[in-house]
């Protein structure tokens, strides 16, 4: 996360020349405010997951071993707080004192989640996808939105439908990932009382909705490889090689998987696949002049 953010400044708004908002100390505090309320979400989900983890992963479980569950709560406050305060400052130091909501809807839909979300059909999965794009997405608030003059509104528009474009492969790449843990996790989740679409309607039902739904990033990256680089070569190469190559291979292994360990390597590739489609930011410099 904290990446894709720095790449968004770094390997995009200040190479080809965007005008920004907040300089590195405000953009520093930007990152390091959405990673704190990343990292309570974090902590408050492994809090209401002791119980499930026990069954699906006994040997990750940090809540009541490693920390106790009031320290982890300490933690989850802390981290709340520190993110929601720095989102408070940014929002006035960029003249925008409403984009301020941002930081406290995002804390409150992760405790939400981890609460109550993730335990309904589908919905929980939907809301935690759209909170991973959102990461992506408060960069260009703060950075573009603010700078927009008559002159330079277009490039802006512009640059911002670029992290739009990322933020939507994000929010699919997650939303399929999130699914196939579910599959994953379907025996401690059911002993949690989750609602979860494998319990709902089967693993073999499940495996073929991830399967057709496997073919809408592979679709649209194609889409917009022949739209918008389809006369770059080193980015078409880039794109077929490590995001649509492996893709293909992860829709393949979603079509054939039975076991646990078929759906943990689509997990892993999938984690691979966002890796690789965040550092494309860096062929922009390269291949737009």
């Amino acid at each position: 996360m904290g990446l894709a953010q720095i790449l968004i400044k770094y390997a995009l708004f200040i190479p080809l020349k965007i005008e920004y908002t907040l300089n590195w100390f405000g953009f520093s505090l930007l990152v390091l405010s959405t990673l704190c309320i990343a990292s309570a979400g974090n902590i408050i989900n492994d809090i209401y997951d002791v119980e499930t983890d026990l069954v699906n992963r006994p040997d990750k479980v940090l809540v009541g071993r490693a920390i106790s569950e009031r320290k982890a709560t300490n933690l989850f406050i802390i981290f709340n707080v520190i993110g929601v305060l720095i989102g408070f400052y940014l929002s006035h130091l960029v003249g925008r004192s409403s984009f301020f909501a941002l930081f406290v809807i995002i804390s409150a839909l992760l405790y939400v989640y981890a609460s109550y979300l993730k335990t309904t059909l589908l919905i929980g999965n939907i809301v935690v996808s759209i909170l991973v794009a959102l990461s992506l997405i408060i960069v260009p608030v703060f950075e573009l939105l603010p700078a927009i003059t008559p002159q330079n509104q277009i490039a802006q528009i512009n640059m911002f439908k670029v992290v739009f474009y990322y933020a939507t492969f994000a929010f699919i790449i997650n939303l399929i990932r999130e699914m196939i843990k579910d599959i994953q996790d379907i025996d401690g989740d059911h002993k949690s009382g989750m609602n979860t679409l494998p319990i709902i309607i089967g693993r073999e039902r499940s495996r073929n909705i991830i399967f057709v739904l496997s073919f809408v990033p592979v679709l649209l990256l194609i889409y917009f490889l022949s739209k918008y680089l389809y006369n770059k070569t080193i980015a078409v190469l880039y794109f077929l090689l490590f995001v649509v190559g492996p893709l293909i291979f992860t829709t393949i292994k979603i079509f054939n998987a039975k076991t646990k360990k078929d759906f943990q390597l689509i997990s892993n590739t999938l984690k691979l696949i966002m890796l690789f489609g965040i550092l494309s930011m860096l062929l922009y410099p390269i291949i737009i002049k």
